[in-house]
């Protein structure tokens, strides 16, 4: 009769070693999110820049015109840089419409000049009258991102007109001057004159280098001036030439926080889920999440980009 030999087990691994390979896993899932997430950032980044933004752009300035038309045609368009109930008018409000036949453009000019509102198509200077009154109007503009709408302003030259309607109705501008750094400043206007100055950057595409400014003469009369509420000087450094937001992006941080942990999670359902269940899942949250983070990250940006 022979005698079965009892079967030897492995021994089992030690508790140290199964505690270092899964921490060693959990850095790994950590490491392989951050460069998703890296890497959506960055994919998103360049996506809003060259293509997503001159898009909002463009739905952003279909809004505005029909809002500045519905207001046209009621007499209801801003006039001063208070509305009619003695309010400051709201950041992005449109206030004009602006058309530079030279150059094909035709833009609803939006109240303030911070990066946000810029965004959505030209603003004008809050401390400056509005266009078509006496006195000096700032308009500015980004030259490439978000459509770059004053993109071409180096292309006007000395005689050149153009036209700016608000809720007084139609300014007409002459091209006087085209200034960089360094270039003088016009003369001082006469006593209820207007001078239209259009503000972009210069150097190359998303690279801004310093300011362009188009000084226009107004050759039409000029429209009544209200009283200033404004006053010159006292805007926040967030919206002067190149400037950038003031304070802590904290929409940019949550967004950046929610695109972490989703690229987290993702690393992790690709290992204990399957690959195409979550591409199918994840890839469109990531990609939504990385467009929503890389426009926050662009408004971070100079304002005339």
């Amino acid at each position: 009769m022979t005698v079965a030999t009892p079967m030897r087990l492995a021994p089992a691994a030690p508790r140290t070693l199964v505690r270092s390979v899964r921490s060693v896993t959990a850095v790994r899932h950590i490491a392989r999110g951050g460069l998703l997430s890296l890497a959506a950032l960055l994919l998103g980044i360049t996506a809003q820049l060259l293509v997503f933004s001159g898009a909002q752009e463009h739905s952003a300035q279909h809004a505005s015109f029909d809002e500045l038309r519905g207001q046209l045609a009621l007499g209801t368009a801003p006039v001063s840089q208070a509305d009619q109930q003695g309010r400051l008018l709201a950041p992005g409000t449109p206030v004009a419409l602006i058309d530079v036949p030279a150059l094909g453009l035709s833009q609803v000019v939006l109240e303030g000049t911070d990066s946000t509102v810029l965004t959505d198509g030209p603003g004008h200077r809050r401390d400056t009258p509005l266009p078509g009154q006496s006195g000096t109007s700032v308009l500015m503009g980004r030259a490439a991102a978000y459509g770059g709408p004053f993109g071409r302003l180096a292309e006007l030259r000395e005689g050149v007109t153009l036209t700016v309607t608000t809720g007084q109705g139609k300014a007409i501008y002459q091209v006087t001057d085209v200034r960089r750094a360094g270039d003088p400043a016009p003369a001082p206007l006469a006593a209820g004159a207007g001078r239209l100055v259009l503000v972009t950057a210069t150097g190359p595409h998303f690279m801004p280098s310093g300011v362009l400014r188009v000084d226009a003469d107004l050759i039409s009369k000029a429209f009544q001036t209200p009283a200033a509420v404004i006053r010159s000087g006292t805007l926040p450094g967030s919206e002067e030439p190149l400037a950038r937001p003031d304070g802590v992006p904290w929409p940019l941080v949550m967004w950046l926080q929610a695109l972490l942990l989703t690229a987290v999670a993702a690393v992790w359902a690709w290992h204990r889920w399957g690959r195409h269940q979550t591409w199918i899942v994840f890839a469109p949250l990531v990609a939504v999440l990385g467009l929503q983070v890389a426009t926050r990250t662009t408004e971070l940006l100079p304002n005339l980009l």
